[in-house]
């Protein structure tokens, strides 16, 4: 086995994985084992190392269906497993697990094919050729972004470069809900602000109503209307938006227009798609789409008696329009308070004839609570209503902020606590992160003027074999697995949880290993290779921290 041959894209598990896929194979042509051979080979790491570097339960698998004991079928698979390169021993463990050791030599080439692969170590192929819409802020253009958009704008974000580092192609896609009463009521309230006269009592407050009169009256002198008002002011506030999004690290392919559907006649096209699939019906002068046929607790209307569309119309078109546009799977990411749009959605999808459990996705975030000299803070100064983006950027950062939102899985409420993540210590995890990568930095600074190699001229994995070493090789190696389970999952914490993890394994090895010579102590290889799996360590905090869209400084 070559387990780190930087040119196949796997990773050491998923290398080894298929080896030991091959051997269970000749198993079965050998009739030693029957049944079905499995597709694929599932590997541990054990939590204790005394127990080897992976482990499987496939003999336990196996075992029912060939009629063998566990041990039996462990003891079969044993001899093949050793015979592959690299690995130095197997063992078997309880009722029929397989422990498999790496060589040292074998499981140090990791730091080549981690220098070799540069940005690219821990991307993969598992979604290649699939065509992704990631739906992640769908907001009215009618005032700042709040802070749960915020969520979003991180985890959203953050999701996008997972997938695409799991080989997907991923559009991502900001909803602008530019059409119906608040937008009117904007346009009311910017032209009561510009002329003077009381804001409409279920009108926009905020301060920010004040500066943007100002700016459309500046720009528009002779602006009247209270539908010249909105629409100018539509126009400053979104590129507002995507001004404060882009501070963000934050960037969209679409910025998607809901007047598009209606003004481009996709809506009364979704709705005769619907019918031809004999999902439309109507009923005391309305009509409906029958989504209670796929799990909705209620049928949906679509066109009132009046004559006016829902905004459930809006829906349908939007989703007919996204798989028209050739996606496979469309992501909504949406707020706490949209738990009733998953079964409408999924039921949408399958009244148009897609499968609702492959082509369209819904992740509910929750809330987040902002914490500030032990008290809550609930009111933007600017928006007059909850925090804004702009403001907890102000407050901590756009690392902090990014990173703080992004750890925590988005199906659970959070608090984010201000002055922990003001503080430059080892509580606030981005700087805990951030820290190891600009200590690992400062290393290497010291190994450059000292002559040592840091990179793979030389390089002698062999005098990597101390504990430490091989523990923080065996941290490494999981990254890839890592990258491809926040795809699978979409749950881009795990890389955030990851690197937080990452980091206590190297400041271990550190204090345990020297990496520089002691005093008059001669330059020997083993420098040189500590130098290269430090340069290795480095290298994946900052391929997780890009995923994160957070920054890798190399001082602090």
């Amino acid at each position: 086995m070559s387990p780190h041959d930087s040119s196949s894209g796997a990773s050491l598990s998923d290398q080894l994985a298929a080896h030991i896929q091959v051997a269970v194979a000749q198993a079965f042509a050998r009739g030693e084992i029957s049944g079905d051979i499995p597709s694929s080979i599932t590997l541990e790491r054990p939590k204790n190392r005394d127990h080897g570097d992976y482990a499987t339960s496939i003999a336990l698998q196996l075992a029912k269906a060939a009629g063998k004991n566990p041990r039996e079928i462990a003891t079969i698979l044993q001899v093949a497993i050793s015979s592959i390169a690299g690995v130095s021993k197997v063992d078997i463990a309880g009722p029929g697990f397989i422990n498999i050791t790496l060589d040292r030599a074998s499981q140090a080439e990791l730091v080549r094919t981690i220098l070799t692969s540069k940005s690219e170590y821990g991307h993969g192929r598992a979604l290649q050729g699939v065509k992704i819409n990631l739906e992640f802020i769908s907001a009215n253009p009618t005032g700042p972004l709040h802070l749960g958009h915020t969520r979003w704008a991180a985890v959203g974000d953050a999701l996008g470069r997972v997938l695409s580092a799991a080989g997907a192609d991923v559009t991502r896609e900001f909803y602008i809900n530019d059409r119906g009463r608040q937008m009117d009521l904007f346009g009311q309230s910017v032209q009561a602000a510009a002329q003077g006269k009381p804001i409409p009592e279920d009108g926009y407050q905020g301060d920010y109503i004040a500066d943007l009169a100002k700016e459309v009256t500046a720009a528009n002198p002779g602006i009247s209307t209270s539908e010249e008002f909105r629409e100018a002011a539509y126009r400053v506030q979104l590129a507002q938006q995507q001004k404060v999004l882009e501070t963000f690290h934050t960037n969209f392919d679409v910025w998607f227009s809901e007047r598009s559907l209606h003004e481009s006649g996709a809506v009364e096209h979704g709705v005769t798609k619907l019918r031809e699939q004999g999902h439309v019906f109507e009923l005391d002068g309305a009509v409906w789409l029958r989504t209670t046929d796929f799990g909705d607790d209620k049928d949906r209307v679509i066109l009132k008696e009046d004559g006016d569309l829902t905004y459930f119309a809006s829906d349908t078109a939007y989703y007919i329009n996204k798989r028209e546009r050739g996606f496979d799977i469309c992501i909504y990411m949406l707020g706490a308070d949209h738990h009733g749009y998953i079964h409408r959605l999924k039921a949408t999808a399958a009244c148009a004839g897609d499968d609702p459990l492959y082509n369209v996705e819904i992740m509910i975030g929750q809330l987040v609570k902002i914490m500030e000299g032990g008290e809550e803070i609930k009111l933007s100064k600017r928006a007059g209503t909850i925090i804004t983006l702009e403001e907890l950027v102000e407050k901590v950062g756009v690392d902090a902020a990014r990173y703080t939102l992004i750890r925590y899985p988005v199906d659970t409420p959070m608090v984010m606590d201000i002055d922990v993540l003001r503080r430059n210590t080892n509580e606030n995890p981005v700087y805990y992160v951030q820290y190891a990568h600009a200590r690992i930095a400062g290393v290497l600074r010291n190994t450059a003027e000292l002559g040592i190699s840091s990179g793979l001229e030389g390089f002698d994995p062999t005098q990597l074999s101390h504990n430490r070493e091989n523990e923080l090789l065996g941290a490494l190696a999981e990254f890839p697995r890592v990258v491809a389970g926040a795809a699978e999952f979409r749950e881009p914490h795990r890389v955030a949880r990851y690197l937080e993890e990452l980091a206590g394994v190297y400041h271990g090895f550190y204090a345990d290993c020297r990496v520089l010579p002691l005093g008059d102590e001669p330059i020997s290889a083993i420098h040189s290779a500590r130098a290269a799996l430090c340069a290795a360590t480095m290298q994946v905090l900052a391929n997780g921290l890009e995923l994160l869209g957070v920054s890798a400084p190399e001082r602090m």
